[in-house]
């Protein structure tokens, strides 16, 4: 099968999970046979060209849009799709001549294109949603850009010959949302290569650390974890914590760890290198993940990998990855004293926290792998190329 993968970002240029799972699951769908090429924005400014990255291969278009202010996004995404369906069909394209059987999107700011080159060849445009505006919101729409990006993402749940979600949560969502029949979404899971992550078995290396990560925006609630730290520093004997990652709520988070007078037990590091990151990962006595909202949650199957006993907030598709699967402990979000306790059983308890790395393990082999995760996809292919053909 020949596929046509569009994604906003893509490995090196990287915000958060999208880049990463387009990675796992292109490299793992040309594994196993299949023709694909991703088509993703250029971090600089070449003429478009394709370059092989494993065995996909990966046409990265101009679309510098110096014009354009940072903060303007939906005028930036407009034109980039503009320069990205040109990367495909202009006369000196790399893809001259190449048709793909299935176009398959990653989110709304490529789903313009995405689109146009699946109607082009009158193949089927599968759209996968990492999540949505409204969600992202609180189910509370904010005028201005949230609610253009809602419309936007309303078109393409009604041009799309199926959506993807990673989580029974996001399914859900979807099918209510844009008042869809059940049958037009689908759920796949995210993956991770486990071998990334490998060198973990060192159980009496782990210090009482906590460690979490991400993009630094309030929905991810690393203030939380701030919150608990001034519980924990007199529970837990030289407890510590390092929360890595940028974002634009950096600024308020440091002010709120200067407030709760705990910035000598909370390090903000920025971005970590994943070299850096996996090292402090499995060395550390847990892995906190906060959020008030995440429709999957990517870090959180990365700490799995890592072996790291693993405490998240019983939110969304967390909630989903980890409740009856002993394979970690959950707590109310936004309750920083339920953090505290689940942190302190963790770091005071090796036997359960042994336990819960080995539970880990197990899941991560038998249902996260890329090649079980590509097969589901190849199979929402099929089915989308059979409806079309009755």
């Amino acid at each position: 099968m020949r596929v046509l993968m569009l994604s906003w970002d893509f490995p090196p240029r990287s915000t958060g999970g999208n880049a990463a799972h387009v990675h796992g699951l292109s490299q793992a769908l040309a594994d196993a046979g299949h023709d694909v090429v991703v088509l993703t924005p250029a971090m600089r400014r070449p003429d478009p060209a394709v370059a092989d990255v494993g065995r996909v291969r990966v046409l990265r278009a101009d679309v510098g849009l110096p014009h354009i202010p940072d903060d303007r996004q939906l005028a930036i995404a407009a034109s980039a799709n503009h320069a990205l369906t040109q990367a495909v069909f202009d006369a000196g394209s790399p893809l001259s001549g190449w048709r793909p059987d299935i176009v398959h999107g990653h989110d709304w700011r490529v789903g313009w294109a995405a689109d146009t080159v699946a109607r082009h060849h009158d193949v089927p445009f599968i759209l996968t949603m990492h999540g949505t505006e409204r969600v992202r919101h609180g189910g509370n729409l904010p005028e201005g850009d949230p609610t253009d990006v809602n419309s936007i993402e309303w078109w393409l749940a009604f041009r799309a010959d199926r959506l993807v979600a990673s989580t029974r949560f996001m399914v859900d969502q979807l099918v209510s949302t844009f008042e869809l029949a059940p049958e037009q979404v689908v759920r796949v899971p995210n993956g991770i290569d486990p071998t990334l992550w490998a060198g973990h078995d060192r159980p009496t290396d782990r210090q009482p650390l906590i460690v979490s990560w991400g993009r630094v925006q309030y929905e991810k609630g690393f203030q939380v974890l701030a919150r608990a730290m001034t519980t924990l520093r007199h529970r837990v004997p030289d407890v510590s914590c390092v929360i890595a990652g940028r974002g634009s709520y950096l600024p308020e988070l440091q002010t709120q760890i200067d407030v709760e007078g705990v910035s000598d037990l909370i390090e903000l590091p920025g971005f970590v290198h994943d070299a850096a990151l996996r090292h402090l990962v499995q060395r550390a006595g847990c892995v906190v993940l906060p959020s008030l909202y995440e429709p999957f949650g990517l870090v959180a199957l990365e700490a799995l990998a890592a072996g790291a006993p693993l405490i998240v907030a019983r939110t969304g598709g967390l909630a989903e990855l980890i409740v009856d699967t002993d394979a970690g402990l959950t707590f109310e979000p936004g309750n920083p004293d339920d953090l505290a306790d689940c942190v302190e059983l963790v770091l005071r308890d090796p036997a359960l926290a042994q336990q819960l790395t080995t539970n880990a393990q197990r899941l991560i082999e038998t249902k996260y792998s890329w090649g079980a995760i590509a097969a589901s996809v190849v199979h929402v292919y099929d089915d989308a190329t059979g409806h079309r053909m009755r």
